[in-house]
């Protein structure tokens, strides 16, 4: 039997990363003024008109690849495979705690980012945490 959880996860999963990837493509500015307010935004958009043209780059082509692994985890969402869904949620743990880590030792040493390092790394352990509980409760639907 299939657990429907795993098609939960990854739907859900799945939403943040398309809606987070079409926000950073399409709204990118106004993101950054909600999320880190004027000061700190105008700081991260750049200063002279080549750094904004490299960031508004950057910041398009991560939204472009977020929204292609939302559609990924979209996809994979209708795998029916139990052992795939344990390999591919151990893979995910793994991703979300890099990411904790990228975030403890790089991301808080930018100032111009404040504490918003923080909120990251709390959405980072809570995303990560979800596949743990998937992993936690598979293993003992498979063992009772």
């Amino acid at each position: 039997m299939v657990s429907p959880g795993f098609f939960l996860i990854c739907t859900l999963h799945s939403v943040v990363a398309l809606t987070c990837g079409a926000m950073m493509m399409f709204y990118r500015d106004e993101v950054f003024v909600f999320s880190h307010g004027k000061d700190h935004a105008s700081k991260l958009l750049g200063s002279t008109p080549h750094d904004q043209l490299l960031i508004r780059t950057s910041d398009s082509f991560s939204g472009l690849l977020l929204f292609a692994i939302g559609f990924l985890l979209f996809m994979v969402a209708f795998v029916r495979d139990r052992e795939f869904h344990g390999f591919f949620a151990r893979g995910c743990v793994l991703l979300h705690v890099a990411m904790a880590i990228w975030r403890v030792y790089f991301e808080r040493k930018v100032e111009d980012l404040g504490y918003d390092w923080v909120r990251l790394l709390v959405g980072d352990i809570v995303l990560g945490l979800s596949w743990v509980f998937f992993l936690v409760y598979s293993w003992r639907e498979k063992y009772d």
